[in-house]
């Protein structure tokens, strides 16, 4: 079955309807949401899920992160500032590129990276509550496919 990439046109294009829009709003529903739960433990969503990604073992540079979380690389290295002068990160010249410089949790960030899962969990159970299992495996699907480099 072909699927059509014309799904939508100018004119009837209503912006409370664009698909972007709902995802952008969806978007910041949940962030704000992660900001309120993560208020307690001094930092924002966007800087959890620097400590997320670092806590996985798979991301090692601000490189890594930007590309991985589509921030802008002034922003990234303001939050890795912060959160090297909290105590949570730690920055480290790479050993055959004295240029590139690893990052990795200290102790305290270890220790916060175990606890936010628990946090995001949460929040998103909070958010999602009206949604079946199978709401959210169709959801996932659809957010999966939309990010493939198949279909853009």
């Amino acid at each position: 079955m072909k699927i059509s990439a014309e799904h939508f046109s100018q004119d009837q294009y209503k912006i409370e309807d664009s698909v972007g829009y709902l995802l952008g709003r969806a978007r910041t529903k949940l962030a704000k949401a992660l900001d309120l739960a993560l208020a307690e433990q001094g930092i924002t969503h966007a800087q959890g899920s620097i400590l997320l990604m670092l806590a996985t073992g798979r991301y090692a540079t601000a490189a890594d992160l930007t590309r991985e979380l589509y921030i802008d690389s002034a922003s990234m290295t303001r939050m890795i500032d912060r959160l090297e002068k909290r105590g949570l990160i730690i920055r480290s010249r790479k050993a055959g590129d004295r240029r590139a410089i690893d990052l990795r949790l200290s102790p305290a960030g270890q220790e916060l990276g175990q606890r936010l899962p628990r946090i995001y969990a949460d929040t998103l159970n909070r958010s999602f509550a009206g949604f079946s299992p199978e709401d959210l495996d169709i959801l996932k699907g659809m957010l999966r496919k939309l990010l493939s480099d198949e279909t853009n």
